[in-house]
């Protein structure tokens, strides 16, 4: 990606996204189906596969956030970095980290006085990156 804007800052894996939820939830749909219409014989193991469908569905929850909490730790702690060798001060307490996350687009010239707008007033992730101008490109997060 040669260039990065709020526009195109997102990134969808076609293959956890889409093909990983929609088979999940074909799963689910069709576990669901079966155990209404399975004979009392069959209740047992119609429950296990309902189980099981909804156990996949929290496990890609889970797959999807862990790794996303440790990239957010990663993030906050390089921008608190680059905040500290700007200002020679640690990032202020009061900023979330989702709006740390949202920092990190900003270029160096815009990244101070975005902190501080941010700051005064309470600025989201996303009003933070609509105000961004010029992208720092960030390839590495999904």
């Amino acid at each position: 990606m040669e260039e990065q804007n709020f526009k195109n800052h997102g990134k969808l894996v076609k293959g956890f996204h889409g093909l990983l939820f929609i088979a999940i939830l074909a799963l689910l749909i069709g576990a669901i189906s079966n155990l209404i219409r399975t004979s009392s014989d069959n209740l047992y193991l119609a429950s296990l596969v309902v189980l099981i469908a909804i156990i996949f569905l929290i496990m890609a929850w889970f797959v999807r956030s862990f790794p996303l909490k440790a990239q957010d730790r990663a993030i906050k702690a390089e921008e608190n970095l680059r905040y500290y060798v700007m200002t020679g001060k640690l990032f202020p307490k009061e900023l979330k980290v989702a709006q740390i996350i949202a920092l990190r687009f900003a270029s160096d010239e815009e990244f101070l006085p975005l902190v501080e707008k941010a700051l005064k007033e309470n600025l989201t992730n996303k009003e933070i990156k609509m105000l961004i101008k010029n992208w720092r490109v960030d390839v590495y997060r999904v």
